[in-house]
């Protein structure tokens, strides 16, 4: 059903509701990721495990992270966000509650403690690589052109949202009511979040029963004054009308446009860079900085504060220099300039040696660093919106594949050569990846 704009009513606003939900899966998803990290201060002595095997624990999720992010896009393309979004969470929001007894189970007979908490941990990681992609393909169908680097910049922005207030919810039900019960709380608060998203959402604003014909004219584009690129997209499936599921990835397509590669390997730079903040950032403080345990806990959440203040921002002003200049110079300004930004951020708090404006500039490098997650991901849809899922999955893969080198190079830089190294290699790696946005050309599609 193509509905026909209408003038005497004021479009309804039924799509930011949906993405106020894609805002509550990604905090979230960022709470069952990060809640284990806290909990490690009880698990691992209460079950004997040691530094090195929690570390087989943590990288166990990852791996299954990594390998399902091409699948996970995939279905949403095929089968909807609204199915693969709701079996995804309660997947992965089941294992969360089963990592409370994990050490119980009968799969500790075959593999031990250690080798249970690692299958839990790469089921969660299998359910949670729907998500991201699965958020792109919904704010693809959600939202016009014009919203979609805000749209996507939102949701993202729950990451800094979840990370920063797992660390003390978590510890303070830990600390009272022991370490299981925060995964299962977690659980639990993620399965009702599911049936939420279920009950409300839809794959398409043409299925739901609240979308008025004004805003389902924006949604389409029809509002738009000017085009929103200066080029044809060119390839199938490409329209911004579509309002379908698509059965077939064009894959060979997708290999012979160099604009997919060029983003993935930006987007591995972003991910390496990323992931040094998430995994050793607090210890960064407190060992190097030298902060308490307490203080650096608390100064470690700058970084996502900046990132929950920059990411909408920066996908907010991707959408539009694109209605201004067109998509290839409206992505590749944020895309560039963000990546460059945050690499001078963090060479300067890096080398800088007073504490607190360290911590500062490296703050501003964080959030620059995901001022440029909306022109990633929305590139990701003005290449093929009908494959936006697939297309964010192959992006994600990259930036999962830096996160998992980084965690393990940058301790081993930083003991031979120090941590103003290791942060600089992070900073010239970032730098690369806002060159690679001289490459990046979306607007123009897929090659045929």
């Amino acid at each position: 059903m193509t509905l026909t704009p209408s003038h005497s009513t004021q479009p309804t606003r039924i799509r930011w509701r949906i993405l106020g939900l894609l805002l509550l899966i990604s905090i979230i998803t960022y709470i069952d990721r990060v809640n284990i990290s806290v909990t490690a201060r009880h698990m691992m002595p209460a079950l004997g495990i040691s530094d090195i095997q929690m570390g087989w624990i943590f990288s166990a999720f990852v791996f299954g992270y990594a390998l399902f992010q091409v699948p996970g896009g995939w279905m949403g393309d095929r089968w909807g966000p609204r199915r693969v979004l709701t079996c995804a969470v309660i997947w992965w929001s089941i294992f969360t509650a089963l990592t409370a007894i994990a050490p119980t189970l009968p799969l500790v007979n075959m593999i031990g403690i250690m080798g249970s908490l690692m299958v839990v941990r790469f089921l969660i990681g299998i359910g949670e690589a729907a998500a991201l992609p699965n958020f792109n393909r919904a704010i693809a169908n959600w939202h016009p052109p014009q919203e979609r680097g805000l749209g996507i910049g939102i949701t993202i922005g729950g990451i800094g949202i979840g990370s920063a207030l797992t660390p003390p919810v978590t510890a303070w039900i830990m600390v009272n009511y022991g370490w299981q019960t925060a995964f299962y709380a977690a659980g639990l608060l993620g399965i009702a979040i599911a049936l939420l998203w279920y009950w409300y959402a839809r794959d398409f604003p043409c299925q739901h029963t609240h979308v008025n014909e004004a805003e389902a004219a924006i949604i389409e584009g029809k509002s738009l004054k000017i085009p929103i690129s200066p080029l044809p997209s060119r390839g199938e499936g490409q329209g911004e009308g579509e309002n379908h599921q698509s059965d077939t990835v064009p894959w060979k397509s997708i290999l012979r446009t160099p604009t997919v590669w060029w983003l993935t390997l930006s987007y591995t730079c972003l991910g390496y860079v990323a992931y040094v903040y998430m995994s050793w950032f607090y210890l960064y403080l407190v060992n190097v900085r030298g902060f308490a345990i307490l203080q650096g806990a608390f100064f470690a959440s700058g970084p996502f504060i900046a990132m929950t203040i920059f990411c909408p921002l920066g996908g907010w002003v991707t959408d539009r220099l694109a209605e201004q200049y067109g998509i290839n110079w409206g992505r590749a300004i944020v895309g560039g300039t963000g990546m460059i930004f945050a690499a001078f951020f963090i060479i300067i708090g890096a080398n800088i040696e007073a504490a607190y404006p360290a911590i500062f500039f490296l703050s501003l490098g964080a959030g620059w660093l995901y001022f440029t997650v909306g022109p990633f991901w929305s590139s990701a849809t003005d290449l093929s919106k009908a494959h936006a899922g697939t297309l964010s999955g192959i992006m994600n893969t990259g930036a999962n594949l830096g996160g998992t080198i980084s965690p393990i190079l940058t301790p081993w830089i930083a003991d031979i050569f120090g941590w103003p190294v290791a942060l600089g290699l992070a900073a010239c790696i970032a730098l690369l990846g806002g060159l690679c946005w001289l490459m990046i050309r979306p607007g123009q599609g897929l090659q045929t």
